[in-house]
């Protein structure tokens, strides 16, 4: 066990609420780099350091109509860090929401409430009123930083005493003008580096959102090994990513990965990938990630870009085809570099990059990670053999008040509910999803969750929902509807329950298909027979 610190968190939520340690994974800490002192910030490691050292001059973030230096994100982030301790009262350990597009000042508000030894709670800005509701309940947050944009949702589902700072607008509260007034030095709360730092929201199969728990030292940990080892990023490049930061994938090639090498991220909006594409023409874009479905939609303009930055390109949030692979790879020369990870384990732990890369295969266990395909009993399989995947590393699954702990971690192994054969050469090879899971366009939706959304709707009488297979997307989320009698939805029915889904639940997850059926398939004790939905598909 690694030496420890004392806890600085003054709110002891978190400390409390983690899972039992007989409950944990075996963490493996074997690369030197991974060797952290007891006492960490990593917003410390990831921002001060490089002003410190004489860097602050150098570009941080990058959008379309500015640019920060390590300095002015360091003096944003720290007056965003006194606004939260003095107009809010944060004391360290408190849960902060957070609620916008990716822009900079989304990045200032994740630092500002690591500097306060908060726990920074980032969520995604599509989410509607009940989808908070239910965050802000697990997590135990009293207070949150929102875009103005994306008030009303937020406001809808605080509880009484709920405190909302907005930035981006013109009122004289806005957190822009409150962290003016601040100073620009914040002494940063000597956390533990086993102190919780952030929340991830992870929908799980059910629907019900978990909340996976990840310390200080894990942070740097994905930059000191996926980041370091796969990427190997320096101090010029210029990283892009068309995840939200609300997704460890995003958050990690936006904030974490750049910041830990000095390097620089360009911010985007809406990064569709017709953007994506001007962006790294416009801005000289060296490592670009985003979903296979964006790779695949980019490929007809692939020949005529001018992509001659572009070193790195990531593929994360569902399995990349190798006729993806290839199309891309005929079309510009880019080798992609594929890889899986999860929530629970914060960024990838298996892939492969250069003449390493085998198309097709996702790769094999990134350094400072061990990987196996297992029998249901926990035995490692014989190359060549399906099986669960499973995964020790740096980083590993906490989940909050143990939620299913004892689902996802196994003997001290992370078993990830993915099918995986491994061939003799070490390269692991995706096959499908052990669970209910549905990956569209990088996107977890939970199946029971749009079931709920439907089953709102009067005119609903049973709901079943699938992943169907999809060329452009990978799977779509596929709902077999049984009304109720007499029901009228008008000329268009499918759309009018799609519409509906839409209003209720983060856009993104509603059924791209529809079907109605006069009754579902059941076994003789009344139990949904998923597996017939799934063989019409």
């Amino acid at each position: 066990m690694k030496q420890v610190a004392p806890t600085a968190h003054v709110d002891t939520f978190t400390r409390e609420n983690l899972p039992p340690r007989s409950q944990w994974p075996e963490f493996l800490f074997t690369l030197p780099e991974l060797d952290y002192p007891p006492a960490l910030n990593c917003a410390a490691e990831l921002l001060d350091r490089h002003v410190e050292a004489g860097q602050g001059a150098m570009r941080c973030i990058v959008t379309d109509g500015e640019t920060w230096t390590y300095s002015d994100l360091l003096a944003k982030s720290n007056q965003v860090a006194h606004a939260l301790a003095r107009e809010m009262g944060l004391v360290p350990g408190n849960r902060v929401l957070l609620r916008g597009p990716n822009n900079p000042w989304l990045v200032a508000s994740w630092f500002g409430v690591i500097k306060a030894g908060g726990v920074a709670v980032t969520t995604m800005p599509l989410l509607r009123s009940g989808e908070l509701e239910k965050m802000v309940e697990i997590a135990g947050a009293t207070m949150a930083i929102c875009d103005h944009r994306f008030l009303e949702d937020l406001e809808a589902a605080a509880p009484d005493g709920f405190q909302i700072l907005t930035y981006g607008g013109s009122d004289e509260d806005d957190l822009t003008e409150v962290a003016a007034k601040n100073r620009t030095k914040f002494k940063n709360v000597a956390t533990a580096a086993d102190d919780v730092c952030m929340l991830a929201f992870t929908s799980g199969t059910t629907g019900k959102p978990k909340a996976t728990m990840h310390f200080h030292r894990d942070v740097l940990a994905i930059a000191d090994t996926f980041s370091r080892h796969v990427l190997q990023p320096t101090p010029q490049d210029l990283f892009a990513a068309s995840p939200p930061l609300a997704f460890t994938f995003g958050l990690g090639q936006s904030v974490v990965f750049p910041m830990r090498a000095g390097a620089a991220v360009y911010l985007l909006e809406q990064p569709t990938p017709p953007r994506l594409l001007e962006a790294i023409e416009r801005h000289g874009i060296t490592v670009l990630a985003t979903a296979p479905t964006a790779y695949r939609a980019m490929i007809p303009d692939l020949g005529a870009a001018r992509l001659t930055s572009l070193r790195a390109c990531v593929s994360a949030g569902e399995t990349l085809p190798k006729a993806t692979w290839d199309a891309v790879n005929d079309a510009c020369g880019v080798r992609i570099i594929d890889g899986i990870g999860s929530t629970e384990m914060l960024h990838i732990f298996i892939s492969a990059a250069g003449d390493e890369i085998r198309p097709g295969s996702t790769g094999r266990a990134v350094p400072g990670y061990v990987a196996e395909v297992q029998d249901p009993d926990g035995r490692p399989v014989r190359d060549g053999e399906l099986g669960r995947l499973a995964v020790k590393g740096p980083t590993g699954c906490r989940y909050l008040r143990g939620d299913r702990q004892t689902t996802y971690v196994h003997d001290g192994w992370n078993v990830t509910g993915d099918v995986y054969v491994r061939d003799g050469h070490g390269y692991f090879h995706y096959q499908a999803r052990a669970d209910d899971m549905i990956v569209s366009a990088g996107y977890n939706i939970a199946g029971p969750e749009v079931e709920e959304a439907l089953l709102r709707h009067p005119a609903v009488a049973e709901a079943a929902v699938v992943g169907a297979p999809d060329e452009e997307r990978g799977m779509i989320v596929k709902a077999v509807v049984v009304l109720q009698p007499g029901a009228d939805l008008g000329a268009e029915p499918a759309k009018t329950l799609q519409d509906f889904v839409k209003s209720e639940i983060a856009p993104y997850k509603y059924p791209r298909a529809i079907e109605f059926a006069d009754a579902l398939p059941r076994t003789a004790t009344g139990k949904l027979q998923r597996f017939r939905l799934r063989e019409t598909t």
